[in-house]
């Protein structure tokens, strides 16, 4: 990571900014069905989209697919570059701001977000350096607070996504559009930094995604009923060796979460 050494600058270094509308639905939904209860609850719930990039799209539909299940949820988008929070602040609405910052969150009157969303953000970094970033954000959290960061392409059909509390990483979660995919390990492309150099033999997640091919390959016979039901039954066959944190609730829209503890790499 770029630090920075005075206090008045953000910390962290500029991204591409590439974004695009719908590009972050799945994280977004996922956020909505599994925490939106705890968002809705909270006594100042406050949402960080963290590099929103060159465009606002991704902080606009986050504050509308949040309010679904928590209709009192403010939306703040941060961006490290300064050109990027001006061109964003004509979209500023009620609920929903732009602020320049980078990971050190800066909000007013001191208050402390119920939820950091960073998606794409720390793919240019380098591996070591994301548990220092993971763990500057997550002393920023609110008590009861959400972390997810993770990877997606361009159009978001496939994305990976790591949640994490204030007492660190807890979840990994795959989802992707059905009918794009040849097989999970697919996926692997969108490992979050994490984990992507480690997506090689002797590391958990290389197993994980082995055995998913396994299942999904076991699973061929019902792709005459649709890849749904496909992705459903391999998913099954997978969580009698892998702990999976989520039902078929989930699995019918293309996902599935892992425990973290499971995936977690190997001490090099």
């Amino acid at each position: 990571m770029a630090s920075r050494t005075s206090s008045s600058r953000p910390v962290g270094a500029v991204t591409r900014g590439t974004t695009n509308p719908n590009r972050l639905r799945r994280m977004d939904r996922w956020i909505a069905a599994v925490h939106g209860h705890e968002l809705r609850r909270g006594a100042d719930p406050v949402a960080v989209d963290l590099g929103y990039g060159a465009a606002p799209w991704t902080a606009v539909e986050l504050l509308g697919r949040l309010r679904t299940v928590a209709p009192a949820v403010e939306v703040v988008g941060i961006e490290i570059e300064p050109a990027r929070v001006a061109g964003a602040k004509p979209y500023e609405r009620a609920g929903l701001t732009f602020r320049h910052g980078g990971f050190e969150v800066p909000l007013p009157d001191a208050r402390r977000p119920a939820l950091i969303r960073a998606a794409n953000v720390l793919r240019q970094y380098d591996e070591g350096e994301v548990a220092a970033v993971w763990a500057r954000l997550c002393g920023r959290l609110a008590p009861g607070g959400l972390l997810v960061e993770g990877t997606c392409d361009e159009i978001g059909r496939r994305h990976v996504w790591v949640a994490l509390g204030p007492e660190g990483p807890r979840t990994v979660t795959f989802a992707t559009r059905l009918g794009s995919l040849d097989r999970p390990s697919d996926l692997a492309e969108r490992l979050p930094k994490a984990l992507i150099h480690r997506n090689v033999p002797g590391e958990p997640v290389h197993a994980f995604l082995r055995d998913f091919d396994r299942a999904w390959a076991a699973a061929a016979p019902y792709a005459s009923l649709g890849a749904r039901q496909r992705w459903i039954n391999a998913v099954r066959a997978l969580s009698a060796d892998w702990p999976l944190t989520d039902g078929q609730r989930r699995w019918r829209q293309g996902e599935v979460t892992v425990n973290w503890a499971a995936l977690q790499p190997r001490t090099s």
